[in-house]
């Protein structure tokens, strides 16, 4: 089974209309259309009706970063550089997953803010620290130097808008967001903080993050009983935020735009490249049991369904360390990772595809006692690659080792993954047909629903869906 990235030009397009005084975007990680009706999701289905919500096309990879990324500015990873959630260093040989600052990403609430004087605010995105956005907030926990939490905190624009929060709403719920407690109080504290940030500054534009269908999407999977029970919760959620959005002044004036960064495959077979490469003496281990990467000639950062293969050597050797491995639907090239838009520099020199139903997981170790120490640790700066075995408790740790847990998985992009994308509020305008959105045609669209069409200096991959634009 292939990984379908290249489809038909959408021929979805929303009708001309005024633009809008203020757009909200909720980005409720794992949504899809099918997910929206009245008995699962009632709320849901009241502002975003069948008629105008349609399937979104994500990128590839379809993982956190490069989605959001990619949603934010119109452009492709192949462009903008995201390829994954971690980033490759191989100047350090170093890999780090989720780094907090901004990094030169140039996102429509930065330019709508910078060069147009809007009003921006975005929540809880991944590279916010340094952000230009009017109103932003984004967990940043002071730790020490082995990554331990010593107190909560959160960045914020303006400075000092945490503060207020935490008096009004307690301290973000770091431990309810991701891990073995990750449950809905994130999404709710996320939820409250946009209020506060509606009822203090009034943005224009305001990009909130809902990531608590994400933690039972990979626990349980997308087709479980306890995935329709989390719809049902995220619902409500969402009621108490858009009973408040739309006693606000603005709210006749106001576009709901909902997106998704992708769905879910259901899983049940974890693959070990990096095993692969042990084995076959491509990769080499230090005396506390972490990966030497300085010393490897081949490691794979790991994503969900997709690994960046870093070669320091014989691509060819690589190649057949990986050969006997089950659960790998494609080995990208150059010339595949530009089929697929993700020919950019900080690209493995192969990338890896999984099949539907398997993800990578990035354990080097058959051993319990060969592993490093923060593997049965929440560490999820020190790890190089992705580990959702950290939403389960261990036996021997806070984290478990037993990767066969994983039911729901995302990275490759194939339609049954695919996410949501909708529009609703009193001053959206209709849409025009029932195929795919693509990723990269959101922001644009946003631009012009916002008056904006030609005021910013962005370059977009994708098109505005409106038609006939005045």
């Amino acid at each position: 089974m292939t990984d379908s990235t290249n489809s038909e030009t959408t021929a979805t397009a929303i009708e001309t209309a005024a633009t809008a005084d203020r757009v909200i975007v909720l980005d409720v990680v794992g949504l899809q259309p099918h997910h929206i009706d009245a008995k699962r999701t009632p709320t849901l289905e009241s502002f975003f009706p069948s008629e105008s919500v349609t399937n979104l096309r994500p990128p590839f990879p379809a993982v956190t970063v490069p989605a959001q990324t990619t949603l934010a500015t119109g452009q492709s990873p192949g462009e903008h550089g995201d390829v994954s959630s971690g980033e490759y260093d191989r100047e350090r040989d170093a890999a780090e997953f989720w780094e907090r600052d901004r990094d030169g990403r140039d996102r429509l609430w930065e330019t709508a803010s910078d060069e147009a004087g809007l009003t921006t605010g975005v929540l809880n995105f991944q590279h916010l620290i340094g952000t230009s956005a009017d109103v932003a907030v984004t967990p940043s926990p002071i730790e020490d130097e082995n990554n331990d939490i010593l107190e909560m905190n959160c960045w914020t624009n303006p400075d000092g808008f945490y503060d207020d929060l935490r008096e009004e709403l307690n301290h973000f719920p770091l431990h309810n967001y991701w891990g073995p407690g990750a449950n809905e109080a994130g999404s709710r504290w996320i939820l409250a903080a946009a209020s506060e940030a509606i009822d203090r500054f009034d943005p224009d534009l305001l990009w909130i993050y809902v990531p608590h269908l994400d933690y039972v999407g990979q626990s349980d999977g997308p087709e479980s009983d306890a995935f329709d029970e989390e719809l049902a919760v995220v619902d409500d959620l969402l009621a108490a935020f858009l009973d408040f959005l739309s006693e606000t002044e603005r709210w006749d004036e106001t576009v709901l735009t909902l997106v998704s960064e992708y769905g879910f495959h259901e899983v049940d077979h974890p693959v070990f490249p990096n095993r692969a490469f042990r084995e076959a003496g491509l990769l080499e281990t230090d005396d506390d049991g972490d990966v030497n990467l300085p010393a490897s000639d081949a490691f794979a950062m790991v994503d969900h369904q997709i690994a960046h293969v870093y070669i320091d050597g014989s691509t060819d050797a690589a190649r057949e360390a990986l050969a006997g491995l089950e659960g790998i639907d494609a080995v990208l090239d150059e010339s595949a990772k530009a089929d697929r838009g993700i020919d950019h520099p900080n690209a493995g020199e192969l990338v890896l595809v999984a099949e539907p139903d398997s993800w990578f997981q990035y354990y080097w170790w058959t051993d319990r006692a060969n592993a490093p120490p923060y593997a049965t640790e929440m560490d999820i700066h020190a790890k190089p690659g992705f580990d959702p075995c950290e939403l389960f408790f261990g036996d021997e740790g806070l984290v478990s080792l037993d990767a066969s847990q994983i039911s729901g998985s995302h990275g490759r992009v194939d339609e049954s993954a695919f996410g949501a994308f909708g529009l609703g509020g009193p001053a959206a305008p209709a849409f025009e047909g029932e195929e795919s959105v693509d990723a990269t045609d959101v922001t644009p669209t946003i631009v012009d629903l916002l008056g904006l069409e030609g005021k910013l200096a962005m370059n977009f991959a994708g098109s505005s869906l409106r038609r006939d634009r005045e």
